[in-house]
């Protein structure tokens, strides 16, 4: 077995990651990162396809108040183009295919003007909420034991606006209403401003693409981290005591021999979830522990059909659907800016992703074809390429976009999200106070962590 020193250890090269090691880093402190995959960026994963088109099949956008990915694009010379929004998106409801401009779908006016209620509703109640501490919120504990399915059926009278709300729910959370705990759902719109910003592209969350994919950023932080990233490094456990970690990291079977990396301090940059199934000694806090296992990954698949022109252009289409059925309830037109390709990305989501979790990837393409052509006509039926990313299946990620919050998990386990177990950090956008499951949130979390980092060496 090998050995190694450092003063801080991270455990991800994800966004998190990346940013906590700069920055430390930065404060002359010595910092291994070891990440599991054989890439930097975690959720945000950029390829080429086959025919060119450059695909970004994790996070990928940026819009308003997304300071710090802006202040990094900017470094490291990243451009950004709108997304396409110019025509009508398609509403499938109740097996019928209408148009509509706008944010909301208006063939029935009164659901329309019902989901505009909710979601002003939802965004005025998420004010209360304190970002840093939202179990101290006003009657916490009575919202964190509702789901947001439970309020919706309490309060939204119209299945049409509870189906508009729905769609946009999946995209967001990879998951479904009935799932999320109230106080955690108006935590997190309060975190990225609200349900309205957090569902539009102009002037909201989706307001902007990078011209060359989403993970540019974090391929120049790790450009300069240099050799402190190690790659196919995936950490197998963690034994902490007040002052000092050691961490194995167990390389694939077809890789080199284990590696022990002795540290002072060591900031995990994973999911709850993940971050519970590595081998602790000694076990976890109980409410650390407990609070992992409340938090699953949601389940998304994206899928990008990649054509040789946005033919739905010609017919006056921004590409964008919010259905009521199909695999594909939210899609977006995922062009190039000089329109070289037509792509239309589609997110499988919650429920969908479920059914479809044992398809293969070709009866998956299968089913996002079919609902392509519902929305957008035969030539939905013929693509150059189809490219989805399983999420679920992903080992080092088990899932998306971000963590689901159990109802009582904030109330029960909140503080432990973010306090340090001995030397022992915490980051991730997950435990982000502002734009929480972003790639913001991530950059924020791991500046968090390593100021913490930064002040316990101190000491």
């Amino acid at each position: 077995m090998q050995d190694r020193e450092c003063e801080a250890l991270i455990v991800g090269a994800g966004y998190a990651g990346l940013s906590a090691a700069r920055e430390l880093v930065r404060a002359g402190i010595d910092v291994l990162v070891a990440e599991a995959r054989d890439r930097v960026g975690g959720r945000v994963w950029t390829t080429t396809s086959p025919t060119g088109a450059v695909i970004d099949h994790g996070g990928q956008w940026i819009g308003p108040g997304q300071d710090l990915l802006q202040k990094l694009a900017d470094e490291c010379g990243a451009e950004t183009f709108p997304t396409f929004t110019t025509g009508e998106g398609v509403e499938w409801r109740d097996e019928n295919r209408t148009t509509y401009a706008g944010l909301i779908p208006t063939s029935d006016p009164a659901a329309a003007a019902d989901g505009i209620e909710a979601i002003f509703e939802l965004d005025l109640a998420s004010t209360e909420i304190p970002l840093d501490a939202p179990w101290d919120a006003p009657d916490a504990r009575a919202r964190d034991e509702q789901t947001l399915g439970s309020w919706l059926a309490a309060t939204v009278s119209s299945p049409g606006a509870r189906a508009i709300i729905t769609a946009a729910v999946k995209s967001i959370f990879g998951t479904e209403p009935g799932e999320l705990s109230l106080l955690f759902t108006l935590f997190y719109l309060r975190s990225g401003g609200g349900l309205m910003n957090l569902a539009r592209t102009t002037n909201g969350a989706q307001e902007r693409r990078f011209a060359g994919g989403a993970q540019q950023p974090a391929l120049y932080l790790a450009d300069e981290l240099a050799d402190r990233v190690l790659l196919s490094s995936p950490v197998t456990a963690i034994t902490y005591g007040a002052d000092t970690v050691t961490a194995i990291v167990t390389p694939p079977e077809s890789g080199g021999d284990p590696v022990r990396i002795r540290a002072r301090r060591c900031i995990v940059a994973m999911p709850p979830a993940l971050s519970v199934r590595l081998d602790w000694s000694p076990p976890l806090p109980g409410r650390r522990d407990q609070l992992s296992m409340r938090a699953p990954m949601g389940s998304v698949t994206k899928i990008h059909a990649v054509y040789d022109r946005p033919f739905w252009r010609d017919e006056g289409l921004n590409g964008q659907v919010v259905s009521d059925e199909g695999a594909i309830r939210v899609s977006f037109d995922d062009s190039p800016p000089d329109a070289a390709h037509g792509i239309l990305l589609g997110f499988i989501a919650g429920d969908e992703c479920r059914a479809l979790d044992a398809a293969t990837p070709a009866q998956r393409a299968q089913a996002a074809l079919a609902d392509f052509v519902r929305y957008f006509g035969p030539r939905a039926a013929s693509p150059l390429e189809v490219l989805e990313r399983h999420w679920p299946a992903e080992p080092y990620t088990r899932g998306g976009p971000v963590a689901v919050f159990s109802p009582g998990l904030l109330t029960g386990f909140g503080p432990a999200l973010r306090d340090p177990v001995g030397p022992v950090h915490w980051a991730g956008t997950e435990t982000a106070t502002e734009w929480c499951g972003y790639i913001d949130g991530a950059l924020s979390s791991g500046l968090r962590a390593a100021a913490e980092v930064i002040a316990a060496l101190a000491r």
